[in-house]
C-alpha cells in the first residue's frame, strides 16, 4: 500500500492568508503613499479626490476579499498540493483537513467544506469567487497504509466519473454505464461492467482503457476487470410501435426525393458500416416499384419464407445483416397504386421477424408523396440522412425532403453529396459543379457534410452484390462511410438522450421542466397550467370549440403520475384521474411559464 504524509503536502491555511494579507495592504499602501508624494511634488494642482478614491477603493475591496476567504477557511485550514500522476496535471485546490480531496482539474479550484459554502452563500450571494463543496472523499490518515474513504464503492464511482461521455457531456456513472460492480478491497480487487447505449459506440475502447486506468490509480487497487456491453435494444416509444418493431432501438431514414443520386448506394454501405462497428442492423427497401436491394446484396436465400404460425415474414440475411425488400417476394418489379403500395410497405415491414436490431435502415423511395408520409405514420423515425448530388437541381428536390422531414419532427443528422468529384493526372475535378450539399446543410442547419467522390469501384460492388465497404474495407470510401457511421451513432444517442429526458417532473420544485430537443431552451411549468391546456376532446369540444375542462376541474396540486416521450414532437402525460393528455412540444412552448422558480437552497 502507498504512504501519505501530511507534513510536505500541507501547509497550514491561515499563515499563508495572513502572509498575504499583509503584503497586498503594504504594497497598496506603498504605492498610494509614492503616488500621492509624486503628485504633490510635480502636479498638486491635479490632486482631487478622484484620483485618490480608486486606490482606496482597492484596498478597502482587497481587505473585504480577504476576510471572505478567512471566514470561509474557518473550517478548511489546510491547503492540499497534489503532485503529478501518470494521468493528471499538477493541480492546486483547497479542501477541508478531514476530507483529503484530490483534484484532476487543470485549474485553481477552491473546496470548501458544506458549512462554510452556505455561511458565504447567505453573506453574499453575489460573490465574485464561486466556492464549491467537495464530494464525499476520502480522509488521510497519516502513517495508515491505506486511504480509508466512505466505502470502497464511493471510491470505485468517484474515480470512474472523471470519464466523462463527450456525446453527453456527462460523467458515465451519472449516465448510469457502471453496472455489476464488485470489489474484495481486502485483495485489491474490482470488477465492473460499463453498458453503453450501443454496441457501435466508437470510442468504447477509449472507454475501457481510461475505466482500467483510473481505478488502478486507487491505492488499494491490485487488479482491475471491465467487461464491456451495450443496452438491449429498446425503442424509446415501443408503445406506439407495432409487435414487429418493438425490439429496434434506432430507424433511419435514408432519404432523397430525386431518383438516381446513389442513395441506395448509401443506404447499403451505411448499414455494412455500422455492422462493423458491431451493431446489430437490418435494411428494408422500401422502394416497391423499382427495389434495388437484390442487385446490391446477394444472400444464398434470396426469398423471404413465411413463418406459418405466427403469420409473420422470415427476412433473409446476408454478411450479419438482416435483410426485406419486395425484390425477395420473389413476384418482379410490380404495378401497383398507392393504396396497395402502402399495404405492402406496412405489412413488409411490421409484420417481419426483426428481432433485436440496434439499427434499422430503410431505404426510402423518392418523392415526398403517400407512400413517404406512410412509412413516417408507421414508425416513429429517430434520425434521416440526406442524399444529394452537386447538381441545382438536386437540391431544389432534396429541400423538399427536408422540409417533409422537419414537419414530421424528425431531425436530419447529415448530408452526403455523392458524385462529388475525382482525381485525375494529380488534379480535382468537379464535373457536375459544387456547392449542393454545402448549400443544404446552410440553409437547414444539418451539422454533418460528407462527400464521395466518382469511383468505379463504388458502383461495381453494388452491381456485384457485395457493397464496397465488404469488398474494400481500407479503401478511401470505407473511411467515408467510417465517418458517416459514427456521425450517425453519436447523433442517435444524442437524440435518444434528449428526447427521454425532454420533458420531467420535478417533484422538489413541484413544476414540469421541459428541454426543447434540438434547442437549448429550457423553461418550468405548472402541472395545473399544463392540464389545463388539453385541446383534446375531452376537454375542448371539436365542433363548437366549446372549453368542456373548466378551471376550477383542475386543483392547484396536481401532479403527473407518469410522462413518456412521443417520438420527437410530443410526450404523453398521464394524470391521477388516468387521463393521458398529448402536449406537442410546440404547444408546451406557448404555455405561461414558471419564471420565478430558483436552483434548491443549499442545505446546512
Amino acid at each position: 500500500m502507498k504512504q501519505h504524509g501530511m507534513n510536505a503536502d500541507f501547509i497550514h491555511l491561515h499563515v499563508i492568508i495572513l502572509l498575504l494579507f499583509i503584503f497586498v495592504v503594504l504594497s497598496l499602501t506603498s504605492s498610494t503613499m509614492i503616488f500621492l508624494e509624486w503628485q504633490l511634488k510635480h502636479e498638486p494642482h491635479k490632486l482631487s479626490l478622484r484620483l485618490t478614491l480608486p486606490l482606496y477603493l482597492s484596498i478597502y475591496l482587497s481587505i473585504f476579499l480577504m476576510m471572505q476567504v478567512l471566514q470561509a477557511s474557518s473550517s478548511s485550514p489546510h491547503l492540499f498540493i497534489k503532485t503529478p500522476s501518470p494521468l493528471t496535471t499538477t493541480t492546486w485546490g483547497l479542501a477541508p483537513s478531514m476530507s483529503g480531496v484530490k483534484s484532476s482539474s487543470p485549474l485553481f479550484s477552491i473546496h470548501f467544506s458544506q458549512k462554510s459554502q452556505t455561511s458565504i452563500w447567505k453573506s453574499h450571494k453575489s460573490a465574485i469567487f464561486s466556492f464549491v463543496a467537495p464530494p464525499r472523499a476520502a480522509s488521510v490518515e497519516v502513517g495508515s497504509s491505506s486511504v480509508s474513504t466512505g466505502t470502497a464503492e464511493d471510491d470505485v464511482l468517484k474515480a470512474l466519473s472523471q470519464i466523462i461521455d463527450p456525446d453527453f457531456g456527462t460523467d458515465i456513472v451519472t449516465c448510469g454505464f457502471v453496472k455489476d460492480l464488485q470489489i474484495d478491497k481486502a485483495l485489491g480487487e474490482v470488477s465492473f461492467r460499463l453498458e453503453l447505449t450501443t454496441p457501435a459506440c466508437p470510442i468504447k475502447d477509449v472507454f475501457e482503457q481510461q475505466a482500467n486506468e483510473v481505478v488502478a490509480m486507487l491505492p488499494w487497487v491490485k487488479n482491475v476487470k471491465v467487461a464491456m456491453s451495450a443496452q438491449p435494444a429498446k425503442p424509446l416509444f415501443s408503445e406506439q410501435l407495432p409487435a414487429g418493431l418493438q425490439t429496434i432501438s434506432n430507424i433511419i431514414a435514408v432519404s432523397s426525393c430525386k431518383g438516381g443520386v446513389g442513395k441506395s448506394t448509401i443506404a447499403v454501405n451505411l448499414a455494412y458500416t455500422l455492422a462493423d462497428m458491431g451493431a446489430r442492423v437490418g435494411i428494408f427497401d422500401a422502394d416497391v416499384y423499382g427495389p434495388s436491394l437484390p442487385t446490391m446484396v446477394s444472400p444464398e436465400n434470396r426469398l423471404l419464407e413465411m413463418n406459418a404460425e405466427k403469420r409473420t415474414i422470415i427476412p433473409t440475411e446476408y454478411m450479419g445483416v438482416k435483410l426485406v425488400s419486395f425484390g425477395f417476394a420473389g413476384q418482379g418489379r410490380a404495378i401497383m397504386r398507392g393504396p396497395m403500395v402502402s399495404g405492402v410497405i406496412n405489412q413488409l415491414l411490421t409484420t417481419t421477424e426483426w428481432g433485436e436490431l440496434d439499427y434499422l435502415v430503410i431505404d426510402m423511395p423518392p418523392g415526398t408523396g403517400d407512400i413517404q408520409l406512410t412509412l413516417c405514420q408507421i414508425v416513429p423515425l429517430t434520425a434521416a440522412v440526406i442524399v444529394t448530388t452537386p447538381q441545382k437541381l438536386s437540391f431544389i428536390d432534396v429541400a423538399k425532403g427536408v422540409r417533409m422531414f422537419s414537419k414530421l419532427k424528425v431531425p436530419c443528422v447529415a448530408v452526403v453529396e455523392n458524385m462529388c468529384h475525382f482525381d485525375a493526372d494529380g488534379k480535382r475535378y468537379y464535373p457536375f459543379g459544387r456547392g449542393s450539399g454545402s448549400q443544404v446543410v446552410q440553409q437547414f442547419g444539418i451539422p454533418h457534410l460528407f462527400d464521395l467522390p466518382i469511383r468505379p469501384t463504388l458502383s461495381a460492388s453494388g452491381d456485384s452484390g457485395m457493397p464496397e465497404v465488404v469488398a474494400d474495407p481500407q479503401g478511401e470510401v470505407s473511411k467515408i462511410f467510417q465517418n458517416l457511421g459514427v456521425c450517425v451513432v453519436q447523433q442517435c444517442a444524442k437524440i435518444r438522450q434528449q428526447v427521454s429526458t425532454a420533458v420531467t417532473y420535478d417533484k422538489s420544485m413541484k413544476a414540469i421542466r421541459v428541454k426543447v430537443p434540438n434547442s437549448d431552451e429550457e423553461f418550468f411549468l405548472h402541472p395545473a397550467t399544463v392540464r389545463r391546456n388539453d385541446r383534446s376532446a375531452q376537454s375542448v369540444d371539436e365542433w363548437t370549440g366549446e372549453q368542456k375542462l373548466q378551471y376550477t376541474d383542475v386543483p392547484e396540486d396536481i401532479e403527473p403520475e407518469e410522462i413518456r416521450p412521443m417520438g420527437n414532437y410530443a410526450v404523453s402525460i398521464t394524470w391521477p384521474d388516468g387521463f393521458s393528455q398529448i402536449a406537442p412540444y410546440d404547444q408546451l412552448q406557448t404555455m405561461e411559464r414558471l419564471v420565478d422558480y430558483l436552483l434548491p437552497t443549499i442545505q446546512e
